[in-house]
C-alpha cells in the first residue's frame, strides 16, 4: 500500500504548526510512518484478510487458466518432434489465444485489487489524519513528519510515534464503531500479479513460478 496521503500529511504539518507556534512554544516534532501505521492497525490487518477473502475467486481463475497454458507448452515441447507442422501450428495458435486472454484478465484483476486496496488506504487515511492532530494537539506538537513520504536522514528513534498514533486509533475506531468491511480498508503488505506466461510466437518455456497470493 503505497503513497498513501501525502497530501493530507502536508497538511497536517501546517495546521500542527501554526496550532504549536502560535503560542510562542519551542516548537516539537515527531516522526512516524503513516504506511506501517495503517498496516499495523486493526482496520488494516482485518482489511488485509478481507481483500484476500475478496480476490480469492479471481486469483483461483487466473491459477487455472495459467496451469492451462503451462500444461500446453509441455505438451508442444514433449511432442514437438512428432507433431505436423499443421498441428504445431494450431497448437502454437492456441496457446497464444490463451495467453492473450489470460493476461486481459489478470490485468483487469490487477487494476481492481489496486484500486480497492488504494480506496481502502483513504478511507483509512483520512480517519488516521485526525488522530494524528489529536495527538499532536494534546501532546503540543508542532511538527510530524511522515517518514513514509519524506526522505529523512537520521531520526532519533524515541521521536518515533508510529506506535502511540496506531494504539490511539485503535482504541477511537474501536469506540466510534466495529470494524468496517474490506472495501473500506487496506491490504497489510504489498501485492502482485500472477506471473504472466509468454507470448507462444515459437515453442515457449513452461512458466516454473506459482501464482502470487493475489491477482
Amino acid at each position: 500500500m503505497t503513497k498513501a496521503v501525502p497530501a493530507m500529511g502536508l497538511g497536517f504539518i501546517l495546521i500542527a504548526a501554526n496550532y504549536t507556534l502560535a503560542q510562542d512554544k519551542v516548537p516539537k516534532m515527531a516522526i512516524m510512518n503513516i504506511q506501517a501505521a495503517i498496516a499495523q492497525s486493526n482496520d488494516g490487518q482485518q482489511a488485509a484478510k478481507d481483500l484476500q477473502s475478496r480476490f480469492a475467486p479471481k486469483r483461483a481463475e487466473l491459477e487455472k487458466q495459467q496451469k492451462e497454458i503451462i500444461d500446453l507448452q509441455n505438451q508442444l515441447r514433449s511432442q514437438e518432434r512428432v507433431l505436423s507442422e499443421d498441428a504445431r501450428t494450431k497448437l502454437l495458435r492456441t496457446i497464444d489465444d490463451k495467453t492473450k486472454a489470460f493476461n486481459r484478465t489478470n490485468e483487469d484483476a490487477t487494476t481492481e485489487f489496486q484500486q480497492a486496496e488504494q480506496d481502502a488506504v483513504n478511507q483509512i487515511g483520512q480517519k488516521m489524519m485526525g488522530v494524528i492532530t489529536e495527538y499532536a494537539k494534546k501532546h503540543g506538537y508542532a511538527l510530524i513528519l511522515d517518514v513514509s513520504q519524506t526522505p529523512v536522514l537520521y531520526a532519533d528513534a524515541t521521536l518515533d510515534v508510529t506506535g502511540d498514533i496506531v494504539g490511539l486509533y485503535n482504541q477511537t475506531t474501536a469506540q466510534a464503531q466495529p470494524a468496517t468491511s474490506a472495501t473500506d480498508q487496506p491490504a497489510s503488505g504489498q501485492t502482485s500479479a500472477p506471473p504472466t506466461p509468454k507470448p507462444a510466437t515459437e515453442p515457449p518455456k513452461p512458466q516454473a513460478s506459482p501464482p502470487a497470493s493475489t491477482p
